[in-house]
């Protein structure tokens, strides 16, 4: 209620944002793992210099030694003394859907995480705690699937030509009609890949002599895009509208570097769920901020549009406020949709332009027939076009499990970041050494989570991200959440200070604490 009050009514819901500052001593003892780990790789570096350890890096050869080195040691100084050593963290293959529960094969290393051989033995029924399937739609079998399997027999699974070509199929004209009533915006284009949603057409909206304004925490593919338009960025702190608008009033102010000429154009790029964080972006401040110094907004809905929302339509919905206020409106259709690809909505204007200029538009192949149909029978599914109540449902049961999940964990007094209604809940590691740990023993127990560390995240802030769905049931999430309550005792990873007290009578969406906040 806070902010609503301190944003001139602005908010037209409570947000709640949590941030806990790390403890001193976890800080210092984290710096002092990550110089003991450094001090011992640079002594089997010397190691494998004398051939006293076996070296397994890449390296130059003799004979090459003369040229402008491929590789360079002290860049890949992190992967092989520091990375190697959970390796097994990551990139574990599984072998059914990615639905609540997942089949995972199992592997081994015999080289200290160098090289990995499969034993044949297949981890049935772990709990997935890490896919982007925020509204089950990952599925083998149901309507999606059926009507997805009958457009492949009917079209073939691939295009094999561009869409201004041979290959505009009359089921992307109906998805893009359809993307354009959903988010409720004029027209609508899709993109065969998400990554490229961005990274292609932020070049084609801004160039040299235009400014930038980047969120500091956004995703690789918006910074890529940034970066390959040739314009000016400037980089404001996280979800910090002082800070934007301080660099909207400079910006008008000085006008550009050298020439002080006005700025062709001023572009804000945001997430709608920030996929690290789990913040939820300051939406209704700015677009306040966005239109007081007629700036454009650039939205990335990737993790928030299904997942966001009474009725699912993202951050926009989620806030109460008008879609002709976002300029852009960007998402992807491979998380809450269980399929592939991005789409940008906006005005006519706006999708005209870019199917004559968008690098993705021009030069990328077609989405593929039967991830089409997925997509539509699915966004038809949460519109409640199909005739059911399934999709809403599925949203509401969303919401549910991602406050009780957020609430249990804060309960049991580990460090979540992020927005109460953020699926993407963050919990806090930070020892270099409790990475590797954390994803092990979830392992061992049959629970399968994603573990992140630098440099995807600050050096002192690793941590593990949990992805909640509308699959997960309150027994999958009661059982996860046991696990994660004896590995937490067990690696001891309770930091926070701001315990909250249980109370079953209390409802989804109030909290006590025991103490105040500073």
């Amino acid at each position: 209620l806070n902010h609503v009050v301190h944003n001139g009514g602005l908010y037209k819901r409570p947000f709640n944002e949590a941030f806990e500052e790390t403890p001193m001593l976890v800080a210092v003892l984290t710096y002092v793992g990550y110089g003991v780990l450094t001090l011992f790789g640079y002594l089997r570096d010397f190691m494998r210099q004398w051939k006293i350890e076996k070296c397994q890096n890449a390296t130059e050869r003799e004979e090459q030694k003369d040229f402008v080195p491929l590789y360079q040691d002290f860049e890949n100084f992190y992967n092989r003394n520091l990375y190697m050593r959970i390796r097994d963290s990551w990139n574990r293959p599984i072998c059914s859907v990615p639905g609540a529960k997942v089949d995972m094969m199992e592997r081994v290393s015999h080289d200290y995480n160098w090289t990995f051989t499969y034993t044949g033995k297949v981890l049935k029924g772990i709990i997935n705690m890490g896919s982007y399937n925020y509204l089950g739609f990952a599925q083998k079998a149901g309507t999606c699937q059926e009507a997805a399997a009958k457009v492949l027999s009917q079209y073939g699974a691939g295009v094999c030509s561009t869409r201004q070509e041979m290959g505009n199929l009359d089921k992307h004209e109906e998805l893009e009609k359809l993307v354009a009533r959903f988010l409720g915006v004029e027209s609508a284009m899709a993109y065969g890949m998400g990554f490229a949603t961005n990274s292609m057409n932020i070049p084609a909206l801004v160039g040299k002599g235009c400014l930038i304004l980047s969120d500091e925490l956004n995703h690789a593919s918006l910074v890529l895009g940034a970066r390959l338009s040739g314009a000016t960025i400037r980089i404001f702190k996280h979800n910090n509208m002082q800070s934007l608008e301080k660099l909207l009033k400079d910006a008008i102010v000085h006008g550009q570097p050298r020439t002080r000429r006005p700025w062709k154009k001023i572009l804000i790029l945001v997430e709608g769920i920030y996929s690290m964080e789990g913040s939820i972006v300051r939406l209704p401040e700015v677009i306040a901020l966005k239109k007081k110094y007629k700036s454009y907004l650039y939205l990335d809905e990737a993790h928030s549009i299904g997942a966001l929302g009474p009725s699912g339509r993202g951050v926009v919905e989620y806030f109460g406020l008008n879609p002709e206020d976002v300029d852009v409106m960007m998402g992807t259709f491979t998380k809450s949709f269980g399929a592939a690809g991005g789409y940008i909505g906006g005005k006519k204007e706006l999708i005209d332009y870019l199917r004559t200029y968008s690098h993705s538009a021009v030069y990328a192949t077609s989405l593929s027939p039967p991830v089409v149909e997925q997509i539509i029978t699915s966004m038809k599914c949460i519109m409640g076009e199909d005739g059911t109540t399934v999709g809403k449902a599925r949203v509401q049961q969303l919401a549910e499990n991602t406050r009780y999940f957020r609430r249990r964990l804060k309960e049991m007094g580990f460090i979540i970041y992020g927005n109460e209604d953020s699926p993407v809940v963050p919990l806090m590691l930070y020892m270099p050494a409790k990475i590797g740990a954390f994803g092990r023993e979830m392992l061992k127990r049959n629970i399968g989570v994603v573990v992140v560390g630098f440099p995807a995240t600050p050096i002192i802030e690793s941590r593990a991200r949990f992805c909640l769905s509308a699959a997960h049931t309150k027994e999958m999430l009661d059982t996860a959440l046991k696990e994660i309550n004896d590995v937490g005792d067990l690696l001891q990873l309770k930091y926070s200070r701001h315990r909250l007290v249980p109370n079953l009578d209390r409802p989804f969406d109030e909290t006590t604490y025991e103490e105040t906040e500073d």
